[in-house]
């Protein structure tokens, strides 16, 4: 596979597409209309909009293969759901003109949650509370084969584009091959700049990225592990996948997920990780669970053979595994 290959053109204009219909939604929705799934998290009308774009276009050009992804219609079927199905369906005619809500059901719900040897994983909105807020988001989209990523895409509408001027423009778009190195773009393709991460090599003059969210991860922990390594620098909050991309382009130094001590045994699912992993390494970077374990996306839908995540650029990695060593 290189960037000429099907794979990349169409992944790339389904996240584009995707991209725009967020936008959209968060300009003209003061809140972004949201439910509550069962397990209290928020889903939007971007969340299903962006799911059905890209599940559709990617079974279009490849109809064997399949689409593990985080969102399905049974919440967004439901009559006193209506209103929100309504809203889906009117955005998504933005670009499929005269598409029904029963075939966005059907679009939306082309996704899986089994895997095979070569499954795409999509994060439609990674963020959604950031989504919501006006923060940080990120459309995550990821090729795995035989249990590694081999294509990975994050749309960052919201993400300032150059780390040098964080006032300035904003959207990006950030992809990786195997083998190949890890970009940074436009959301309409320009400006395409490789990307490498940091060289720090001192571990009290870095900076690190961890969860907005307090349930995101245990902030208590991550705080013990900066003061042993003698960080002085607050770390950069920030939702989503975004996270790899700043690290990926060197603007911080490592990402640290230590899971909540009020979710023992939790287990992170593919579609938070995989687009964002290929993206680091291919900028240089090290990815790997608490115990120094290479991620495996082979197991299903979860990191059932992870604990945590820790990513870094490379030359700080065993400071930090051995800081997690307590």
């Amino acid at each position: 596979m290189d960037e000429f290959s099907p794979e990349v053109s169409t992944a790339l204009q389904a996240i584009r597409l995707a991209s725009r219909l967020c936008q959209k939604v968060r300009k003209e929705l003061a809140e972004g209309a949201s439910i509550q799934k069962i397990d209290r998290s928020p889903v939007t009308v971007a969340d299903y909009g962006s799911q059905a774009i890209i599940c559709k276009l990617i079974r279009d050009i490849f109809p064997d293969d399949i689409v593990v992804a985080e969102e399905d219609s049974a919440e967004l079927r439901k009559p006193d759901h209506s209103s929100l199905l309504h809203q889906v369906t009117g955005y998504i005619r933005d670009f499929f003109p005269g598409v029904s809500s029963e075939e966005v059901c059907s679009w939306i719900d082309l996704s899986s949650h089994s895997i095979r040897n070569r499954f795409w994983t999509l994060d439609p909105i990674d963020g959604t509370k950031g989504f919501l807020r006006g923060d940080q988001y990120a459309i995550a989209l990821a090729l795995i084969e035989n249990g590694l990523v081999q294509l990975g895409l994050m749309a960052c509408p919201n993400l300032y584009a150059d780390k040098d001027r964080p006032d300035e423009k904003r959207g990006c778009l950030f992809f990786a091959l195997r083998g190949m190195g890890s970009f940074q773009i436009g959301l309409k393709g320009e400006g395409r700049q490789t990307l490498s991460v940091s060289k720090v090599n001192d571990p009290e003059k870095a900076l690190f990225t961890e969860s907005v969210e307090q349930d995101h991860a245990d902030h208590l922990t991550h705080l013990k592990i900066a003061q042993k390594l003698r960080i002085t620098r607050p770390p950069l909050k920030m939702d989503s996948q975004a996270k790899y991309g700043v690290l990926a382009r060197g603007e911080v130094n490592f990402y640290l997920r230590v899971p909540s001590p009020s979710e023992p045994g939790y287990k992170e699912n593919i579609w938070d990780h995989a687009a964002g992993a290929i993206i680091a390494e291919e900028a240089g970077g090290k990815v790997t669970d608490l115990y120094g374990k290479p991620l495996d996306f082979s197991s299903g839908i979860k990191l059932e053979r992870n604990h945590g995540i820790l990513v870094s650029n490379g030359i700080l990695h065993e400071a930090v595994l051995k800081a997690l060593e307590m």
